[in-house]
């Protein structure tokens, strides 16, 4: 069933089902002519809906091109630069799988919006802790602006400029019920002004929110990360396993 609409806000679509599966077949096409084909691609998507965009994507390469390429996923939740911000911070962590070693391959790292920049980020980090791809290339549906780190997508679906008040909601029928890209405005005068601070929303990771899904999306329960103040040091953040290429949430 299509999601609720969000409380306090305005929402107007700006991408239909037909707009988000024409941009996906052009970024597949752009894609094959980048990497001269599909051998020795490997297509991460970040956890979720980027998982979710990968595998259409794997989907489009072996329709054009008849090679199969394989999809990887990847949770970020544990590499955000958040976590030390928050009294309490609580996480829902997704399962990291990745078919084949990363060494020394070209890898597309699928998202569905690129805002701050820090969710990229954080993905690296998180690869970085399983090899050292050749070359690291990112795929986005959405762009909405606002950088805060030198991140740039070499593959973007649709430029939306955004106020930072504003809620860009990329939803999925893998995860939604339907194919559709929103633009939510804040209904108050207030906070609708372009310099106000972002809101969060799930489908916008880069905000200062961590995801959340529910119970049957998640591998595992919230896992309470303790305060330096609790600890008397800072948070231990665990590493993925050594010589694991696929596991549980890392």
């Amino acid at each position: 069933m299509p999601p609720e609409g969000v409380p306090g806000m305005a929402e107007r679509e700006i991408m239909s089902g037909e707009g988000i599966s024409r941009s996906l077949s052009r970024i597949a096409h752009e894609i094959l002519e980048r990497n001269r084909g599909a051998g020795g691609l490997l297509l991460v998507g970040i956890h979720r809906r980027g998982v979710s965009l990968a595998h259409r994507l794997a989907g489009l390469l072996a329709e054009f091109e008849g090679a199969a390429v394989p999809v990887g996923s990847l949770d970020i939740n544990l590499y955000r630069d958040d976590l030390r911000e928050r009294k309490r911070p609580k996480v829902r962590l997704h399962r990291t799988h990745l078919p084949v070693s990363i060494q020394d391959r070209r890898l597309v790292l699928v998202d569905d919006v690129l805002y701050t920049g820090r969710t990229v980020r954080a993905a690296l980090d998180a690869l970085n802790d399983f090899g050292r791809p050749t070359q690291v290339q990112l795929a986005v549906m959405i762009d909405r602006g606002h950088r805060e780190l030198p991140i740039r997508a070499d593959y973007v679906g649709r430029n939306i400029p955004t106020a930072r008040a504003e809620i860009i909601a990329v939803r999925l029928t893998e995860n939604d019920g339907l194919d559709q890209v929103a633009l939510l405005r804040p209904t108050s005068p207030a906070e609708s002004d372009g310099d106000s601070t972002p809101i969060p929303s799930p489908a916008e990771p880069d905000g200062d929110l961590a995801l959340t899904t529910s119970p049957a999306e998640t591998d595992k329960d919230p896992v309470p990360i303790p305060s330096p103040a609790e600890t008397g040091g800072d948070p231990a953040i665990p590493s993925p396993p050594p010589g694991g290429i696929t596991g549980g949430a890392t």
